[in-house]
This record gives C-alpha cells, sequence and structure tokens, in this order.
C-alpha cells in the first residue's frame, strides 16, 4: 500500500506494540566517520531496529568515475532487504541520527525497488527520545528471510548523459540539495573539485526540517518548492546533491508537499565533477 512517508514517534511506537508486520531500521551515519552510525546504533537505538550502513549496504562499489556513493544493483538491494525480513508487504521504517538525512535514502530506494510501505521516522531518533520512548542496544533477534520482490519502480532517475542534455536543451531544472558554499565552490572538502553543474538551483536539504528537526508542514513545503520550481511540473525537475543522498531529502519533502516525480541524478556532483569535459560553474545559481 502507499502511505504517507513520514511517521511519528507515538505512531511507530502503536505499530511496534501491535506487533505489526514492521521492519525498522537505523540508518545512521557520519560522512567524516564512516564507524560512527555503528558506534551510535551499538549505545541504543528503537526496539527491534536493525542497522543499515551507507557505504556498506546502501552503496555499490566505487570506481573513481560513478561518484561517492553509487546505487547498487536493484537485485542486490532486494535481496538484502530479504535477508533482514522484509516481506513484499513489510513496512519499513527508515530513521537516522541527522535529521533524516541518510534515513531518506533508504526510503528512497525501498521506492526505486518498486517497495511503496516505506516511511521515514520525522525527526529521527532525537523525535523518539524527546517522547521519552525506549531504547535498546544489542542487536535484535534474527528474523527468518522474507521475500522482497522487485517490482516495477516507483521513481525515476536519470544519468550523466541525460544530465548533460538537459543541460544542452534546458527541458529539466536541476535542484542541488548541498550546503550553499559548496553549491558556490568554496570550502569544498570532500569531493576533489568544487563548484556546481551549470543551471542548477540551490536547496540545501536541511532547509525541509523545523528548528525541532521536524519536517516542515505540508504546506510550507509546498510553497517553498513552488517557488523555487517556477511553476514546473515535478516531472520536469532533477534533483541531486554530492552523491545521491541528500538530494533523496528534498526528494522525501517535495513528497510530503505533494509534488511527486522528481527524478534522481544518483552520481550527482561527485560522478559529474569525475567526468573529463563536464561542464562545471562557480559562484551562484546560473
Amino acid at each position: 500500500m502507499t502511505r504517507h512517508p513520514l511517521i511519528t514517534p507515538n505512531a511507530l511506537q502503536r505499530e511496534l506494540a501491535e506487533a505489526a508486520k514492521l521492519l525498522v531500521v537505523d540508518c545512521s551515519f557520519e560522512l567524516s566517520d564512516p564507524a560512527a552510525g555503528r558506534r551510535a546504533y551499538d549505545a541504543g537505538h528503537l526496539p527491534g531496529a536493525v542497522y543499515m550502513h551507507l557505504d556498506e549496504t546502501l552503496s555499490a562499489a566505487k570506481t573513481g568515475r560513478n561518484g561517492r556513493h553509487p546505487l547498487p544493483e536493484r537485485a542486490a538491494f532486494a535481496r538484502t532487504m530479504a535477508a533482514l525480513g522484509a516481506d513484499d508487504d513489510t513496512l519499513v521504517v527508515a530513521y537516522d541520527n541527522a535529521g533524516g538525512m541518510y534515513a531518506a535514502r533508504l526510503w528512497w530506494m525501498l521506492r526505486w525497488a518498486g517497495h511503496a510501505a516505506a516511511a521515514v521516522l520525522d525527526g529521527g531518533i532525537a523525535a523518539w527520545k524527546a517522547e521519552g520512548l525506549p531504547l535498546q542496544t544489542g542487536a535484535p533477534p534474527a528474523r527468518a528471510p522474507g521475500r522482497f520482490t522487485l517490482r516495477a519502480s516507483l521513481v525515476a532517475t536519470v544519468d550523466y548523459d541525460a544530465v548533460k542534455l538537459t543541460l544542452d536543451r534546458r527541458e529539466r531544472l536541476l535542484v542541488d540539495a548541498r550546503a550553499p558554499d559548496r553549491f558556490r565552490g568554496e570550502n569544498e572538502t570532500i569531493d576533489p573539485v568544487g563548484g556546481h553543474i551549470p543551471g542548477a538551483r540551490n536547496r540545501l536539504f536541511r532547509d525541509n526540517l523545523d528548528a525541532a528537526g521536524r519536517f516542515k508542514p505540508a504546506s510550507v513545503l509546498r510553497a517553498e518548492f513552488d517557488a523555487l520550481l517556477g511553476g514546473r511540473p515535478p516531472s520536469a525537475v532533477v534533483n541531486q546533491c554530492g552523491s545521491g543522498v541528500t538530494a533523496c531529502h528534498n526528494l522525501l519533502a517535495m513528497e510530503v508537499a505533494g509534488l511527486s516525480g522528481a527524478a534522481l541524478y544518483p552520481g550527482s556532483w561527485s560522478e559529474w565533477c569525475a567526468q573529463p569535459g563536464a561542464p562545471i560553474a562557480i559562484g551562484a545559481e546560473g
């Protein structure tokens, strides 16, 4: 079933109490310390939650030309979900310790695999703690392997060639989820080249959140994205970032806002800047 892409801590607690067909996944991570997410999970996680590592599970091997977090093969991802006990009708709830920065990646990948029963815990583990809800330590009991079937994808993707063609034809709007300074080509400490794809507009993914770290109301997100898109339909939008991770946060926010249908450029800037001759813009938008 298709459901709202966000779930509140109390609603998730009710699902857990009712022993619903549910898989909770901790996606906590830090780009600067890839082991930090697992340490945070070991220190305390939601009851029954399993851990998925961005580099090890939610990404494929890097070649130096395919970006920092290339997508795995869909079949490999389906096997991973089945091994965790997910069935075709299992509700998978992702959360993290970074405002949904990494949980949104799993949410998007589930939809990429055709699995509609996916949600992100709004506010992540911080919101769960704020409600006084319990945490656990230690690995949960192993679950029997599930039946997770690949189905028609519920999302769209574009590759480097398609984005390059978009630049030539001005058919689509690129939305870059990185911090404004990195977008301008300043303070680049992650990728070897600074700047942005020419013509892209900047929408920092954290602008989707309120002061408490939860997603803004749908009406607010709708107004903000409508202003950004300038009348374009979502189908004419490509979301990208540094490596195809935080762009999923903008895609999640667009879904909350009722703006379904935008595409993801999975390779994003880290793939783009590694291609010989790829055009690069420095400074403000344009």
